[in-house]
């Protein structure tokens, strides 16, 4: 009989967290027009603001000026993670460890709704931004909401994503992207699944913060650098999300897998595919919090993960190869 490893603890509980949390993010898209009436019609979003290339989206709930910025390119992907820092101070010290790490790219203002971003990659090339100063979102006439402490009203309509949940990468390396998260960034692992040693982790869930994760890194099959897996929003309850398959039903979007239960992280979810080609989750992950400040890792090996998820339809194949920018030999190939 197989024994999983004891879990370990993966962190310090005594190290300042100097990431305050996730967000926002970018996404790229070949259709930009049908991107953001998916996210807008369909998902619940409201659009704050448009250029020549982009659109920038607001879920209902942020605090911040903007969520998800949809920029137009050829191929589908990722664009930049933002990252707010915990305090100026924090900003400053994680600047210091990023720049010793060489993985930079020196400091820009020119982000809407944000201050002074400093930009570095991850160990895959995933590019991400660090910043302090931000633009609060301020509600109008339209949306403005009855409770004063709700960043804009209730959308009623469509999926009604309260937040940016989660970001799931695609990366060739996952034990030195592991390694970044942990040393560098202070992020401490909640879950991980391991390979047939029962040490070397083929996917990692980090959390910055109470939340149960928020960067998710799997080994993607191609060995492939810098794509992208999805990009998760939270609803307010689980049966948003039932109503959800309903509304992409109704609007043609395809829906991938769910709604199911993950056995990892316990996430109630559904998949589907943006008109970009982009996979997105809807989930209600948030629900789950870490407090424990000297959580243990738990693994999962691969007798564990053969069971599927905790409750639903075995895993559907294109879960396991699907990414964006789709490579150019078909996926799924051998």
């Amino acid at each position: 009989m197989t024994i999983a490893p004891e879990p370990r603890l993966t962190h310090d509980p005594d190290r300042r967290r100097e990431i305050a949390h996730i967000g926002p993010v970018e996404l790229y898209t070949p259709v930009l027009e049908q991107s953001r009436d998916f996210f807008v019609q369909v998902m619940g979003l409201r659009e704050v603001h448009r250029d020549e290339q982009s659109s920038y989206l607001h879920t209902w709930d942020d605090y911040q000026s903007w969520t998800l910025r949809l920029v137009h390119r050829e191929q589908a992907g990722i664009g930049r993670t933002y990252l707010r820092a915990a305090s100026p101070q924090a900003r400053d010290r994680l600047i210091a460890t990023i720049e010793a790490t060489g993985l930079g790219r020196g400091r820009v203002d020119d982000v809407r709704g944000l201050g002074e971003v400093y930009l570095f990659t991850d160990p895959d090339g995933h590019e991400m931004g660090l910043y302090w100063d931000v633009e609060w979102y301020q509600a109008d006439d339209q949306d403005r909401p009855a409770l004063k402490n709700q960043a804009a009203a209730y959308p009623g309509r469509g999926a009604n994503l309260r937040r940016l949940d989660h970001v799931n990468y695609l990366t060739a390396d996952v034990p030195g992207t592991a390694g970044f998260l942990r040393d560098v960034l202070g992020a401490r692992c909640t879950e991980q699944i391991v390979k047939d040693d029962h040490v070397t982790p083929a996917a990692i869930w980090y959390s910055l913060g109470n939340k149960s994760y928020d960067l998710v890194y799997t080994e993607d099959w191609t060995g492939t650098r810098g794509r992208l897996h999805h990009v998760a929003f939270a609803t307010d309850t689980r049966e948003e999300i039932l109503r959800a398959a309903d509304v992409c039903l109704e609007a043609g979007v395809h829906i991938e897998t769910g709604p199911h239960k993950h056995a990892i992280q316990q996430t109630f979810f559904l998949y589907v595919w943006e008109p970009g080609g982009n996979r997105i989750e809807i989930c209600n992950a948030g629900a789950r919090l870490i407090l424990a400040p000297d959580w243990k890792t738990v693994s999962w090996i691969k007798e564990e993960r053969a069971k599927g998820q905790a409750w639903g339809l075995k895993t559907i194949d294109t879960f396991h190869t699907h990414g964006t920018p789709v490579l150019p030999v078909r996926e799924g190939s051998a």
